[in-house]
């Protein structure tokens, strides 16, 4: 017994790893995200998460473990719309997990912010400490009409009334993958492991791999200088790494278009012909 509480104490510090197995990371590149919502789908399709419908959306009881935010850039006229995947961020340094009093939702050896349903008795208590708003309750007990119940997912359980829940990184895909890998006495490779949302992303936005691995995509994601973390001032350590949308601000765009009207004008006083500024010849 004293060498297994040994081996704990070596790998655990305050109830976290010091080091992980794999360490699951993801990054949404948004410069690429269309906002198309084919991650939304897949995500409820995958996990089992039920339509509550119109009424209970405008009661504020969405079901959604990833959720795809609008934001504008600029002032009407000058205005364009941006997107945004927002989803449990599988913080390294959880609010949730030290508030919850039934220590329901704790960190695991793959660095994942595990959620465990028939421990939680749904105070709530996380929500409240998880300040990117990805963490819902399940007020009903929902039920798919015929043959709709057909379509769910073996691999996740179907959560009941009371129970809270959020985005797993679709950790029944990555436990198979792991299983796989182990009866082959390997690590788990390279884009083996991919949740819904990943696979279905028609543009490849959304990257997920083990960080552990340089070589991996996501750890070369990571270094891209473009690469933020929502909310870094909170010091959550998040695991889902945002990359900033390329495409110029629209104060430059805007300064940018004054130039060449100016240009143009100015072409058109000499005689001119107003490509003239672009060294083109006329054909």
């Amino acid at each position: 017994m004293s060498k297994i509480t040994d081996k704990l104490r070596e790998y655990r510090v305050d109830g976290y790893y010091t080091e992980f197995d794999y360490h699951w990371t993801m990054t949404v590149d948004l410069d690429r995200c269309t906002g198309c919502e084919a991650c939304v789908v897949a995500c409820q399709a995958e996990n089992n998460l039920p339509i509550v419908g119109e009424k209970r959306m405008r009661q504020g009881r969405e079901m959604k473990w990833i959720r795809v935010e609008r934001y504008w850039d600029g002032d009407y006229p000058n205005a364009r719309l941006n997107f945004i995947p927002m989803l449990c961020q599988q913080c390294d340094q959880a609010p949730c997990e030290i508030a919850c009093p039934v220590f329901a939702t704790y960190h695991n050896q793959d660095g994942l912010n595990a959620q465990v349903y028939n421990r939680c008795i749904g105070t709530r208590t996380c929500a409240v400490y998880c300040p990117y708003e990805v963490r819902f309750f399940n007020w009903f007990t929902y039920t798919w009409d015929e043959p709709l119940e057909q379509q769910l997912n073996p691999d996740v359980t179907v959560r009941e009334k009371g129970v809270m829940e959020k985005c797993t990184f679709c950790i029944q895909r990555i436990n198979r993958a792991k299983d796989a890998a182990r009866d082959e006495d390997r690590r788990v490779g390279d884009g083996e492991a991919q949740p819904a949302c990943a696979q279905a992303c028609p543009t490849d936005a959304i990257v997920f791999g083990d960080r552990n691995d340089p070589d991996s995509a996501v750890s070369q994601k990571m270094q891209d200088p473009r690469a933020y973390e929502v909310l870094k001032e909170l010091n959550t350590a998040p695991s889902v790494i945002y990359l900033k949308n390329a495409r110029a601000p629209l104060h430059a765009e805007k300064d940018e278009g004054h130039h060449r009207e100016e240009a143009a004008e100015a072409h058109a006083a000499a005689g001119e012909p107003r490509w003239a500024d672009s060294g083109k010849a006329a054909s």
